[in-house]
């Protein structure tokens, strides 16, 4: 997945987001040492963690997205060290105490060698006693195949409005969910545009994500299903992992 194009619309969309922040802020508190995120992204949860004290790195394959969290450290005047690479292949020299992966990051890895590659790689970046930390939608899709308005309309200093429309499909042999966006966008004067997104993710089942974790080399998780905790049932809407290296 590249986010390079569609850094812009992602900021729009969850700068705003805030459900995960303060259980990924829990544990820097709780885990010693410094802290790796995987998929940092614009860096929403990388300044918020900074802002509080840990000893935190970004790794993010896009490098616009690198850009726009360098912007949004440099406005809350927070110098952090963002690295472009993906989950799967990085090598860094520095071993972590905290390894997070926040907001379905591991989505973006799409067959079982891609995320067992990942897993271990995350696994051998840990340091003795150290822990990785994510989140995962449970898989539960609204309607398919059909365009959708969910609400999200940005307006920008011009004047200018901006609806952000989607149509679904799902492939469930491969567990894929594809979203296209449709941003459009209308001037004051009434000039429309539009800008295509595609965003695909593989996503998860609890128990077939647990036995990944164990190939990786990871002990038995602790599963909840909120990130307040409690047990992953059938309303949850995420699943939140937590493992140690074995």
């Amino acid at each position: 997945m590249d986010y390079d194009d569609f850094s812009e619309l992602y900021d729009h969309q969850y700068d705003l987001y805030r459900d995960d922040l303060h259980f990924y802020a829990g544990l820097t508190g709780r885990v010693p040492g410094p802290v790796l995120e995987i998929g940092s992204g614009t860096g929403r949860v990388t300044t918020f963690l900074a802002r509080r004290g840990a000893q935190v790195t970004g790794l993010e394959p896009s490098a616009r997205m690198i850009g726009r969290a360098r912007e949004r450290a440099g406005r809350e005047g927070l110098t952090l060290d963002f690295v472009q690479g993906d989950a799967g292949s990085f090598s860094l020299p520095q071993r972590f105490g905290l390894i997070l992966a926040p907001f379905n990051a591991l989505m973006h890895l799409y067959t079982p060698a891609e995320q067992l590659a990942a897993l271990r790689n995350i696994r051998a970046h840990l340091a003795p006693g150290g822990t990785f930390a994510f989140d995962l939608y449970v898989p539960r899709f609204g309607a398919l195949g059909t365009l959708r308005h969910e609400g999200e309309t940005f307006y920008a200093p011009d004047g200018a409005r901006t609806d952000v429309f989607l149509v679904q499909r799902h492939d469930p042999p491969a567990q894929l969910l594809t979203t296209e966006y449709f941003a459009d966008t209308t001037t004051p004067q009434g000039q429309l545009s539009r800008r295509h997104y595609t965003l695909t993710q593989r996503y998860y089942t609890r128990f077939e994500t647990e036995w990944l974790l164990r190939c990786a080399g990871f002990a038995a998780p602790r599963v909840t299903g909120s990130f307040q905790g409690g047990p992953v049932t059938e309303g949850s809407e995420v699943m939140v992992f937590q493992a140690q290296a074995e």
